[in-house]
């Protein structure tokens, strides 16, 4: 049983309209919850049981699980990315339009224009399986890009692989570039800029680091805040599945154990052509005036969206899951809640908008649905068949997480490699001795051409 069906195990059976009602949390506070199995620790279960009031339903469960993953709340680095705001210079402050807190930073360029960028880790899900979890990461960053209201020109990449003799290395070397390469050529993004190393200190866990850039006047700038009650919310793109189901909160212990259990499916399965027209019907919505604010779906997928437009806006929210259109019918409405399905984006539509917003995503081809609406009462309520599975605060979703001060300790380590510097080598003083350290040179893999990679780009 992996951690995302322990879940669903608590609803309803699957096809069912019945599922774990707020009504059904408040009657039965003795229920045993699959928490553990989901990464939550006790004292976190016990948090939100706290926060509600009453024993989280299985959809809420759902929610809390992968918005406080270390993925999607940075609860052990949050103390330590907090200062970077306190490092920005006076006339970078002046420039900067946008920091931390939306899906990507925007500064003014000048003339009206501005310039968006974001750097976005993906490490774990390469590693797992690389092709698409490298593909996947350059699509969650572009999307980024878009949902600010901008056009992407440009990717860049910044690769950590372990040493380059472990058979394990070439699956992942190769599985990821090929990755990288076939979203960014589909989607017809150059490659500007990158570097790959090999060390065995990155062995089976390797970084992967996508850049996107892209530019927007600065009328054209978007925010993920939902706000105006009344407004529409609309998810629009690529159909819900089962790809990617729970992976912000699982992911991170996978491996690939003998006789362990694989969780291959929780990562996320991309499709460049579909985002590439999400990426123009997106700016002529934006063109039109027709959003009045936007979030794309990556991971935690519509339990992120939802919680953090909520949040951002100091609104409320009313969701009717069963209007999510699904390539799987079979998914639980827990599912559908965790699953990271790619090429999504989830749009706030003023009403008298609604029609000339449908009319563009027709145009498009589009696959969209309006799921509810935004409320002024703070609360997000999520709705099954007419029956009500999630009722919280979304900031204690999205926002008002744990947040952890480890244990920190100097690493001893970063002496003895100090300590072995060019400056440390032992000058040879004779031809033998420098024709071995010249050819040690030229053979490590970290000073070679790389052009076998770059030349798989655009």
């Amino acid at each position: 049983m992996t951690p995302a069906r322990a879940v669903a195990d608590t609803a309803a059976p699957r096809g069912a309209a019945a599922a774990d009602t707020v009504e059904n949390a408040a009657a039965t506070p003795e229920r045993e919850q699959p928490y553990g199995a989901l990464g939550l620790k006790d004292d976190e279960y016990a948090q939100i049981r706290e926060i509600l009031g009453r024993r989280p339903t299985s959809g809420e469960l759902a929610m809390y699980s992968v918005m406080w993953s270390e993925h999607c709340s940075y609860k052990s680095s949050k103390i330590y990315l907090r200062r970077f705001g306190q490092k920005v210079s006076d006339e970078m402050r002046e420039r900067l339009m946008v920091g931390m807190g939306q899906n990507a930073g925007v500064v003014d360029i000048g003339e009206g224009w501005a310039v968006t960028f974001k750097v976005e880790s993906h490490n774990h899900p390469s590693y797992i399986e690389p092709f698409q979890g490298a593909a996947t990461g350059v699509g969650g960053i572009v999307r980024d890009i878009i949902s600010m209201g901008a056009r992407p020109v440009a990717v860049m990449d910044q690769l950590r692989f372990g040493a380059i003799d472990n058979p394990d290395t070439a699956r992942v070397v190769h599985g990821v570039v090929s990755g990288i390469s076939f979203y960014g050529n589909c989607l017809g993004l150059p490659n500007i800029g990158g570097e790959t190393v090999f060390d065995a200190v990155y062995q089976g866990n390797p970084l992967v680091n996508a850049l996107a850039v892209g530019v927007l006047r600065h009328e054209d700038l978007k925010l993920a805040n939902a706000s105006g009650a009344g407004n529409k919310v609309v998810l629009f793109g690529a159909r819900t599945g089962g790809d990617g189901i729970g992976g912000a909160s699982i992911l991170a212990s996978d491996t690939f154990a003998d006789g362990g259990p694989t969780k291959r499916p929780a990562v996320q399965v991309g499709d460049p052509f579909a985002e590439k027209v999400l990426i123009e019907c997106c700016l002529e919505l934006y063109r039109d005036d027709l959003v009045e604010a936007i979030q794309d779906l990556g991971a935690a997928g519509i339990s992120c969206a939802t919680s953090e437009l909520a949040a951002n806006g100091g609104s409320g929210m009313r969701v009717d899951l069963e209007n999510v259109l699904l390539r799987d019918p079979s998914l639980t409405p827990e599912e559908i809640l965790m699953s990271e399905s790619q090429e999504r984006m989830m749009a706030i539509v003023a009403p008298e908008k609604l029609d000339a917003f449908l009319e563009v995503v027709g145009r498009w081809e589009v696959e969209t649905s309006v799921l509810g609406e935004v409320t002024g009462d703070g609360r997000l309520q999520i709705f099954w068949h007419g029956e009500q599975i999630v009722d919280v605060d979304p900031s204690t979703v999205a926002v008002d997480g744990p947040v952890y001060e480890r244990p920190v300790a100097y690493p001893t380590w970063i002496d003895a490699l100090r300590d072995d510097s060019a400056a440390a080598l032992q000058r040879p003083s004779e031809p033998d001795e420098v024709r071995e350290q010249f050819l040690a040179l030229v053979a490590s893999p970290n000073l070679a051409d790389t052009s076998w990679i770059t030349n798989q780009y655009d």
